[in-house]
């Protein structure tokens, strides 16, 4: 038996044996338990979020793999800053202030599916997000903020 790949939407840190996780792994016959303790593991940080999920079996060995996928940047910034929706006109209405604490939160929790090879990138990359969004970042226009970084006023958040 060759490997199978299931594919779920599971809120973060909150996966069951029961449905939809139960009915679509049990005929693989996998250990439950494991996969549930392993998803919920890696998918805490994701609490309240729907986040897409793949676990990865092996039909000869019942092994299995959990691959993670991450919620869109835009989805977590929303969610870090508790609002409901972007700006209408980015441009000229900014709605909200990203901490880059909170850049750096989010770069971390997206590591994997950004660009970046550093954490400080991947904050960078965040607060790019930001623009389009009509957010600033540490009270000013989040390519300002790109800009100190780059010059190394955050240095001493954004250590590696």
């Amino acid at each position: 038996m060759a490997k199978s790949t299931v594919e779920i939407l599971i809120e973060g840190g909150t996966a069951t044996p029961g449905p939809p996780l139960g009915p679509a792994l049990g005929p693989f016959g996998i250990n439950m338990m494991q996969v549930v303790e392993g998803i919920n593991s890696k998918t805490a940080d994701f609490k309240g979020m729907k986040v897409p999920v793949k676990v990865i079996i092996d039909g000869d060995t019942k092994e299995f793999e959990i691959e993670i996928g991450t919620p869109p940047t835009t989805a977590l910034i929303m969610d870090e800053l508790k609002i409901e929706k972007a700006s209408q006109d980015p441009g000229l209405d900014k709605i909200a202030d990203l901490s880059v604490e909170q850049a750096l939160k989010i770069a971390r929790m997206k590591f994997d599916s950004l660009l970046a090879n550093s954490y400080k990138q991947g904050a960078k990359e965040v607060m790019g997000t930001c623009v389009s969004m009509g957010i600033t970042v540490d009270g000013k226009d989040p390519r300002d903020t790109q800009k100190a970084v780059d010059a190394g006023e955050y240095d001493s958040i954004l250590v590696e």
